[in-house]
């Protein structure tokens, strides 16, 4: 991208549009640029191998030099979770966050092994800073996660208010949203607005943090046995208020998985949940309690196979079996991919007679968090903004927020409904369409930064859906003559011992569509497309399916007196015995 137009402030998105996820918000202005927010996106199961999704920080590589901090609205794994990759990628001199983000953040960098140093400071609701061209200040805001913030920045051209993720709550469990600083920011004049857009298809408003209370107190009073509760590792609000009623009913809490042992154990140092160590027993106790005195609070809501729950269901966890009594209560409802993965874990319950509750208050967890059409409409109010961008969330919840905005007076021509890479240029409080900055989903195996392209996701649904066929073609380059027939090697395809008709085929008319071509003067990646052309055509023909087809070229070493089949161990043992003048491709 050329350099943007140096008197104009940028604001754009790395992450966080079209999307439930991987939040990446950057405003910039001549060499300042200030990020919000770096978060992941968990995998759909049409992933195959993927861990994580994450923003693709080339346009902070590219300028990194420019960069003055990481601002941090909250600690969920959407808004913080990529922070490991973009240190490995990025220097970024300073993180500001709140105390708990501040806290998460440290630890997932020393889970993640990142030895780059950098400095973190902890900020509230009440904070100031000076960075660069801009001037931010933070405002409290109310979550299912204490600390929350939204963030006002003066830039050159104009104001910028980002609300991060949001409720409005008049009777929260936690601290209540600065609505008289919200109020005073809008007062002074806003010039755009982004805002949260996850709940935005919801009517009415999100249900009070005591209403919840109240649900989850039913729920430990009507449970016969053991109780066991899945949720979100990083809603401590709500895993506060389980803690809280499993001490009120007498039960003993016991924890599985490492990411809710991390959390509890952060919780508790910094007060965020409050419970008597005689409360949390260790596993290995479980069975000398009742199944009436027990809680199991453990991972694994979204039906991941590793997860602490979906390893119950199986009947593989190493302290826990489910029995006839047990109660199991799924605290948030499935995010869009995952239903299939829920559903099995279910069944699965089911089937070893636990009274599963999906339909409880405690499945709108993530949803309760985020703001309602009327709370997005109070917000709007009070901020009164001249321009608005709607952020976080799917296209259709963007577009209705949208529609909330407009209803209120905010015109359609002043109302920016983006993608990510798209960048708004603000000049002198009015703001255009600018040229996009490229980007796209970097698809995370493991923890390598560098991440996977989209089309080595596309080659991994090939695999997983239509197999994978290899050609292996022996030959004399110096004679463009076939030493013998091609070999094909299938997986995932079909068993190659139960065509026949494939098997005498496909080398045939690979052997013909070589012969025709060896007629001229031939290159190796010739050869290989020849190949693929030849078998796609055929195979798709005969089957309707497009697998995956890898030529390997065996070429002939230059030796009037090695035969052919050491030839062809030659090249099949390349990794082992570098054969002299002998050239293999795949």
């Amino acid at each position: 991208m050329a350099p943007l137009n140096r008197v104009e402030t940028a604001v754009f998105a790395l992450g966080g549009l079209g999307e439930v996820g991987k939040n990446m918000y950057c405003v910039e202005h001549e060499n300042n640029i200030i990020i919000i927010d770096s978060g992941v996106r968990f995998p759909e199961s049409d992933y195959p191998g993927i861990d994580y999704v994450i923003p693709d920080f080339t346009y902070l590589v590219q300028n990194s030099y420019k960069i003055k901090a990481l601002l941090i609205t909250h600690g969920h794994e959407d808004h913080i979770g990529s922070i490991p990759f973009l240190l490995q990628k990025v220097n970024i001199p300073i993180i500001y966050a709140p105390k708990l983000a501040a806290a998460l953040i440290k630890y997932k960098l020393e889970e993640n092994k990142i030895r780059q140093k950098v400095k973190i400071v902890e900020i509230d609701g009440n904070s100031s800073l000076k960075l660069g061209d801009f001037k931010v200040d933070f405002f409290a805001t109310t979550h299912s996660i204490p600390d929350s913030v939204g963030i006002c920045i003066d830039t050159p051209n104009g104001r910028i208010v980002t609300t991060g993720d949001f409720k409005i709550d008049l009777t929260p469990v936690g601290k209540h949203m600065d609505l008289h600083k919200i109020a005073k920011i809008g007062a002074e004049g806003v010039d755009l607005l982004l805002s949260d857009s996850t709940n935005a298809e919801v009517d009415g408003q999100s249900l009070s943090e005591s209403d919840v209370v109240k649900s989850i107190n039913e729920v430990f009073k009507e449970a016969p046995g053991r109780l066991i509760v899945a949720t979100f590792a990083s809603n401590i609000n709500r895993i506060q208020q389980i803690v809280e009623a499993a001490v009120n009913f007498k039960r003993k809490i016991v924890i599985f998985g490492r990411s809710m042992e991390r959390t509890i154990t952060i919780g508790r140092k910094f007060g965020y949940i409050k419970c008597p160590d005689s409360s949390i027993i260790l596993p290995e106790t479980l069975k000398t309690y009742r199944p009436e005195e027990l809680m199991i609070l453990c991972t694994g809501s979204q039906g991941e196979p590793l997860a602490a729950l979906s390893r119950i269901a199986a009947d593989s966890h190493k302290y826990l079996k489910i029995m006839p009594g047990d109660t199991v209560v799924f605290s948030s409802s499935p995010i869009p991919g995952n239903t299939q993965s829920v559903n099995r874990v279910i069944n699965a319950l089911y089937r070893r007679g636990a009274n599963v509750l999906t339909n409880s208050i405690l499945t709108n967890i993530h949803a309760s968090g985020h703001a309602s059409k009327e709370e997005l409409k109070y917000m709007l109010s009070l901020i009164k903004p001249k321009y608005f961008m709607p952020i976080h969330g799917e296209y259709r919840m963007l577009k209705i927020h949208a529609q909330i905005a407009n209803s209120l007076g905010v015109p359609n021509d002043k109302i920016f409904v983006l993608s990510n890479g798209d960048v708004v240029l603000m000049y002198k409080g009015e703001c255009h369409l600018g040229r996009r900055v490229e980007t796209d989903d970097i698809y995370v195996d493991g923890k390598d930064a560098s991440g996977l392209s989209t089309a080595v996701i596309k080659d991994r649904k090939i695999l997983s859906t239509d197999g994978v066929v290899s050609v292996l073609v022996s030959m004399d380059s110096h004679t463009n003559t076939l030493l013998t027939n091609p070999v094909i090697v299938s997986r995932g395809f079909m068993h190659l011992s139960d065509s026949q008709e494939f098997t005498k085929e496909a080398p045939k008319l690979i052997r013909d569509a070589l012969g025709e071509l060896f007629k001229g003067k031939v290159t190796f990646s010739a050869i290989k497309n020849t190949i693929r052309n030849t078998l796609s055509t055929y195979i798709y023909d005969k089957t309707n399916r497009n697998p995956m087809i890898i030529p390997v070229i065996m070429n002939k070493v230059e030796n009037a007196n090695t035969n052919e089949k050491e030839v062809i161990n030659k090249n099949l043992n390349l990794g082992k015995r570098k054969a002299r003048k002998t050239t293999a491709t795949i």
